[in-house]
């Protein structure tokens, strides 16, 4: 029988082995550890692995899970190294290591793009967020993030985290600057306290009001080639435009309205108007008018966004004159929005819902049409033919419209191909008499009761009959239309004919209506006045009807215009506030 003396022995022999298998996990520890220190990670990763098996024993096994963990991420397996880490928030959740277990997960999701993984790592633990290398991990990887959406949606969820809000503002001010959300990043640097100046270019510029405003015409005035004689200039239209402008002064300072115009001439050259713009006075402009041609309109509108002055066209109604420029404007209606008005209109006032479409080759024309094409979807109109004309087919147009199929007995015809009363309207997106004078003549023939939906410029046909215009209901878009009796417009003329010894041009009349718009603007809503103006849904004009810039940067009104009774008048009354 065994006794105490066996029993010693066994408790001696015992803790020799325990003390051995110490012994052991720690060499082993420690040669692995070796390894990691000396950037062995593939060698470290193999000595670490029989250390995480679970044993009581074992005193080392969230260390060597740990260090297996880093091993992996610095072999670039990420998804090795975030799965032991989890293993130990799972097994081990009480370890006193855990915030750096924490860390490099967020670091693991930061690398795999899984930005709101790694937010959430960061914030079960709050002290991470106030450690520098923390604060410098997150500028590292959310300053990558592209999509402002992205970084929107997480400062919602940590609102007072500064580095997400820098983060956000650095995103949005690298988008195209019309895109920009110059609210939100203008309150994130009030709230963080960044520097303005690093956001300088995406802030809203603060709006002024002043005594004085400055107004730069860049017109190609061509001063070289001018002569003191009585015979129309080769810039006629251009200087017609320039003393309408100059005329208005006087009735602007009535109102207490004060603008310095300051004339500039870019030579219709491009090179010409770069160099005008390296001109420091023109960096004190309120306001930039032109330039007129498109092949000067890059340069300027560089300069309107670099020194966030307004830029705005008397005369243009082509879109490519804003670009991206937040400061570019148009006062007339560009040619997409006389294309929608024009639909409109024939959905709102003609019962019979069939239309034709005809187009001119001018890229206007086009665009005009398109958009009067996906407006009458839109409203359900039914367009039976839709043609673009050039002077090889203009024939077709009265083809479509006036093929007679029967005739009375003097051979007139009563009727045709296109049913008599089958369509409602034409709609004519040209201003070329070629088209719009054949599309008249065929509905004349037709002599039932088709409406034709065009353009003011039809009135400066000389050749043009109104009397037929009035016995067709011919309706014209005419934003720049001007009632002869308004009282404004008898006294402009008064004044242009008492300076200047003849009846005002038309772009004479274009340029004294541009010149009060915008003095009025300037004094109503200030230097930067287009938020002002989108907040009004509808201003009226001085000669001209009026304008609404709700939501865009050009003139959202057209009003039309027929003939009765021999008069030119408003088909539809003022808009109401």
């Amino acid at each position: 029988m065994r006794g105490p003396k066996f029993l010693q022995v066994l408790v001696v022999l015992l803790g020799v082995s325990l003390a051995a298998s110490a012994q052991d996990y720690r060499r082993q520890f420690r040669s692995a550890k070796d390894f990691f220190n000396d950037g062995q990670y593939n060698l470290a990763m193999e000595a670490f692995k029989p250390l995480i098996v679970y044993d009581k024993d074992n005193p080392y096994v969230e260390h060597a899970s740990f260090f297996y963990a880093l091993s992996a991420y610095h072999r670039g397996f990420g998804s090795v190294a975030k799965d032991m880490l989890l293993q130990i928030k799972s097994l081990y959740s009480n370890w006193d290591q855990m915030k750096e277990v924490n860390y490099w997960l967020a670091r693991i999701y930061f690398d795999q793009r899984q930005y709101f993984q790694a937010m959430q790592m960061l914030r079960e633990y709050p002290v991470l967020l106030t450690e520098m290398n923390v604060t410098q991990m997150k500028g590292h990887y959310l300053n990558q993030i592209e999509d402002v959406e992205t970084l929107r949606m997480m400062w919602e969820e940590h609102p007072e985290d500064r580095v997400v809000g820098k983060a956000l503002a650095k995103a949005i001010s690298r988008q195209p600057y019309l895109e920009q959300d110059f609210q939100l990043i203008d309150s994130l640097v009030i709230r963080f306290g960044f520097e303005r100046e690093e956001f300088a270019s995406s802030l809203k510029p603060v709006n002024v009001y002043k005594d004085k405003y400055v107004v730069s015409l860049l017109f190609p005035f061509l001063a070289k080639t001018l002569e003191p004689t009585l015979a129309t200039k080769v810039n006629q239209s251009v200087l017609d435009l320039y003393l309408g402008m100059k005329l208005a002064l006087d009735t602007l300072a009535a109102q207490g309205i004060n603008i310095e115009l300051r004339s500039y001439d870019t030579e219709r050259s491009a090179s010409a108007t770069t160099e005008l713009l390296s001109w420091e006075e023109l960096k004190s402009s309120d306001l930039l008018v032109g330039p007129l041609f498109p092949g000067q309109t890059p340069v300027v509108q560089e300069f309107s966004i670099n020194n966030k002055i307004n830029m705005i066209s008397p005369v243009s109604s082509n879109t490519s004159f804003l670009g991206e420029n937040p400061f570019a404007m148009l006062i007339q209606p560009n040619s997409e929005t006389m294309g929608e008005r024009s639909a409109e209109l024939i959905a709102r006032r003609i019962p019979n819902k069939n239309c034709m479409v005809f187009f001119g080759e001018a890229q206007k024309d086009s665009v005009a049409a398109a958009s009067f094409l996906a407006k009458a979807k839109e409203l359900e109109l039914n367009i039976v033919w839709a043609e673009r004309v050039t002077k090889d087919n203009s024939a077709d147009i009265f083809t479509k419209l006036a093929t007679p199929v029967e005739y009375d007995e003097f051979k007139n015809p009563v009727e045709f191909e296109l049913k008599v009363d089958s369509i409602g309207s034409v709609y004519v997106a040209s201003d070329d008499p070629l088209i719009y004078t054949k599309v008249i003549s065929a509905v004349d023939t037709r002599g039932d009761s088709v409406i034709v939906v065009g353009s003011e410029a039809w009135l400066n046909n000389a050749a043009a009959n109104f009397e037929t215009y009035e016995r067709l209901h011919i309706t014209m878009a005419a934003p720049t239309y001007t009632v002869l009796s308004n009282p404004n417009y008898k006294t402009f003329k008064q004044k242009y004919v008492r300076k200047h010894g003849n009846l005002p041009p038309e772009l004479a009349r274009i340029g004294f209506e541009f010149m009060w718009f915008a003095g009025r603007c300037l004094k109503d809503y200030g230097v930067y006045f287009q938020e002002g103006l989108q907040s009004v849904s509808f201003m009226p004009g001085h000669l001209f009807r009026g304008y609404d810039f709700r939501g865009s940067r050009s003139n959202l009104y057209v009003p039309f215009i027929h003939f009765r009774s021999g008069q030119l008048e408003f088909l539809e009354p003022l808009p109401v506030n």
